[in-house]
């Protein structure tokens, strides 16, 4: 089948570049704004590629009009292009396989199932944690369960970033969606997939750096705590000179995932082609969750806290400058 891909220079497109070639398919084009995009080569050197989204709007046209389908539009750009984009895939007659966050608001989803009926085209979205093997095994075990035992849950992902992220798009709260929308999203809905749905989202901190709350699902009450700022890592992390820690922990037992993430994009891939990918249902709850979060009064330090949230607060890194 024929793929394009939106948004070619980013972090994540070379996934995206890989699970297309993985599944035995074929990119005709990608856009991005920017041009570092070489990784191209070692995947599809013959893709066409633009920068200005006008131009690379008429060649797909002439593509069509040619006779060539075009049976999926690929998206990783930027979090508040993804609905647009996605608007755009879908009225050129294409499926769409999109990054998370799908959208940043709930209406934006109500907004694309209607797109689904008018057009007939389907919306899938990248949630690669539901298809790890060690959360796949968590998932068996907690069905086994009694329905109503409920676990005590500790997230805590922290990954570093430097002064360029305040700067890129990923910095601005209305386009990235802020902390917990940027790194968080995909561990939302694995939390709610693994422990059902949300009765109570209590927003403790919410600043530039870091956000931390607590979730009471079904199934699990959760404290959790998301930071790009490595002062905040743990003190074994800073001596091995790591940059990331992820942690999960079930009723105080360790939940080892942390490989096992390279070919969970061809999984996805895999899934979506074989019609059995997660759409836009699924993705709604995690949208909601990151959209209440964002827009929350940050209740302080009251109430379950998660062992992190009383680390000093920093100062915006441009803080003197603005």
């Amino acid at each position: 089948m024929n793929f394009v891909l939106i948004g070619a220079a980013g972090y994540i497109a070379p996934r995206h570049m890989k699970a297309i070639k993985d599944t035995g398919n074929n990119l005709l084009a990608a856009y991005d704004k920017n041009d570092s995009v070489g990784v191209i080569d070692s995947y599809f050197p013959q893709a066409d590629f633009f920068t200005e989204f006008e131009r690379f709007d008429r060649h797909l046209d002439k593509l069509l009009r040619s006779g060539t389908k075009i049976d999926y539009v690929s998206i990783s750009s930027p979090n508040y292009l993804h609905d647009a984009h996605i608007r755009y895939a879908m009225r050129i007659g294409s499926d769409v396989i999109c990054e998370k966050p799908l959208v940043l608001n709930p209406w934006n989803v109500d907004s694309l199932r209607d797109l689904e009926n008018e057009t007939g085209k389907k919306v899938y979205t990248i949630l690669q944690l539901r298809l790890h093997p060690a959360l796949m095994a968590l998932k068996e075990k907690i069905a086994a369960e009694p329905a109503n035992k409920m676990h005590e849950v500790n997230l805590t992902y922290i990954t570093s970033r430097g002064k360029w992220y305040y700067t890129s798009w990923k910095g601005d709260l209305a386009k990235s969606g802020g902390i917990a929308t940027n790194i968080g999203v995909h561990f939302y809905d694995m939390l709610t997939w693994l422990f059902g749905e949300i009765r109570q989202n209590t927003v403790h901190i919410h600043t530039h750096d870091r956000a931390c709350g607590f979730l009471e699902l079904d199934r699990a009450r959760v404290r959790w705590f998301l930071s790009i700022n490595a002062d905040t890592l743990p003190e074994e992390i800073k001596a091995r000179n790591a940059r990331t820690y992820r942690s999960i922990t079930v009723d105080g037992e360790e939940i080892e995932f942390s490989e096992g993430f390279t070919d969970l994009h061809t999984r996805s891939y895999e899934a979506i082609l074989n019609g059995a990918g997660f759409g836009l249902d699924e993705a709604a709850t995690a949208v909601k969750i990151v959209h209440d979060i964002r827009n929350a009064r940050p209740a302080g330090l009251h109430g379950t806290l998660h062992e992190l949230a009383k680390l000093p607060l920093a100062k915006h890194p441009f803080a003197t400058s603005r």
